[in-house]
């Protein structure tokens, strides 16, 4: 399994930098690679080099195409008619229209397109999806896997989704959680995070996804061993309040109380698990989950509820992005939650435009956090609210790589920053787009 990183070897190392205060320096624009292992982070600067259309092969300012051979080590650059780069953006457009590329126009089909091939270059042989291709952001975190196999399952992309599901539960813990990240051959990073707990929800999510849309239960039964102990993990985490325990969220940072960032994965893991133990004949497990799900959902109204749904259960702890987990696609929509949803979007909101992850958030709120921003298109999408997801997505597509790459991070002038593309604000993107189209199924609520 090879990941090959060859920027500052190939293009030097000129990468822009973020003036001001909460400058963000951008490391790659674009990736190139063939959909087989290896990957080649294109660095800022490229100016006037654009993809041709549907592809990952990059046509240079002079007219040569640049691109990766199948199972070449590294890109060549060739004529602009060369057999091979033709050959290899025709086995993208393919790959392209044996799924389904969602959006309304032109445009957002563009986007949602670039952002599966983004998502396609990021998955390694054998599911190891990483979160973006650069150093200390090249492993696997299960939270931006499970997205990642999402997307792709919502847009008829099940072998890739399954093979992200099969890594999950190969590196499952036997205690049924996971840890924080690990690497692409499977082995944990061991560096005093603790597992975080949220991922179970996660995947059970993902997986349900995964086989709803493709009536892929099969699917679903081979992976059920791992889905059964991330259920179980998920119900027996919950307390005598009926929450699980504090711990680290999407933040990665520590909570001395419940937080929602754990909490809403693990209500939509439940209730997907719940219809998964009753489809595939495990009776007994589906009571038990529909009885976890029921009290994590009275658990969560009851201790986030009242105060607006902050980050956690203390009142002061500041509105939270982790609302949107709460929201369609991942349950029915819930009047006090849409509410939450929209006045959270507005205390969030960065001058740059976008949106930070939390009102307490330790980096502060002049440099905007795309995945965030992309959550509220999301629910603003699954919703029905057209208008406001189409806002969020004015400002995502604005903020991107000149070739058309999310990255994490957007400056307080509004230029791009930190790792590019990031996985887990593609996967978010594409699941919005989808589910304006009516392609990504919300997990049904058991009545105990």
């Amino acid at each position: 399994m090879l990941l090959f990183l060859l920027f500052a070897v190939l293009f030097g190392s000129g990468a822009g930098r973020e003036g001001g205060g909460g400058r963000v320096r951008l490391h790659a624009a674009g990736l190139l690679g063939d959909g087989a292992g290896t990957i080649v982070p294109l660095p800022p600067g490229l100016t006037g080099a654009s993809y041709l259309p549907g592809s990952d092969v990059l046509r240079l300012p002079d007219g040569r195409l640049r691109y990766v051979p199948a199972g070449g080590s590294g890109p060549v650059t060739v004529p602009p008619d060369d057999p091979g780069a033709l050959a290899a953006a025709a086995r993208t457009r393919a790959w392209l229209e044996s799924g389904r590329v969602p959006g309304s126009n032109g445009a957002e089909r563009d986007i949602a397109a670039r952002s599966l091939l983004n998502i396609r270059l990021l998955v390694l042989p054998g599911g190891a999806a990483v979160a973006a291709a650069r150093d200390r952001w090249d492993y696997v975190w299960p939270r931006d896997a499970g997205w990642m196999a999402a997307a792709l399952a919502a847009t008829g992309h099940h072998e890739e989704s399954r093979e992200i599901l099969g890594f999950l539960a190969g590196v499952q813990r036997p205690d049924g959680t996971w840890e924080a990240r690990y690497r692409p051959d499977g082995s944990p990073v061991l560096d005093g995070r603790a597992p975080q707990l949220d991922a179970n929800g996660w995947f059970l999510w993902a997986l349900w996804v995964h086989a709803q849309m493709g009536n892929r239960w099969e699917d679903a039964r081979a992976l059920w061993p791992a889905a059964r102990r991330a259920a179980d993990a998920a119900a027996g985490s919950l307390g005598p309040d009926g929450l699980p325990p504090p711990g680290a969220d999407y933040w990665e940072r520590g909570t001395l109380r419940p937080n929602l960032g754990t909490a809403a994965p693990l209500r939509a893991g439940l209730r997907a698990a719940w219809d998964m133990a009753r489809r595939l004949g495990h009776h007994r497990e589906a009571r038990r989950y529909a009885r976890a799900a029921v009290w994590l959902d009275a658990a969560i109204e009851h201790g986030f509820a009242p105060h607006g749904y902050p980050r956690t259960t203390a009142s002061g702890s500041g509105a939270d992005a982790a609302v949107n987990f709460l929201a369609p696609p991942f349950a029915p929509p819930e009047k006090e939650v849409g509410r939450a949803v929209r006045e959270t979007a507005g205390r969030l909101l960065a001058p740059n435009g976008g949106a930070v992850p939390g009102e307490r958030w330790p980096a502060g709120r002049e440099v905007a956090w795309t995945p965030a921003t992309a959550l509220f298109m999301l629910s603003a999408a699954a919703s029905g609210r057209g208008r406001a997801a189409d806002r969020w997505l004015g400002w995502l597509a604005a903020h991107r790589t000149q070739l058309g790459a999310f990255p994490e991070k957007v400056g307080p002038a509004g230029r791009p920053g930190s790792a590019a593309p990031l996985g887990w604000t593609e996967a978010i993107v594409v699941l919005a787009l989808a589910a304006e189209e009516g392609w990504v199924p919300v997990p049904p609520v058991p009545r105990g």
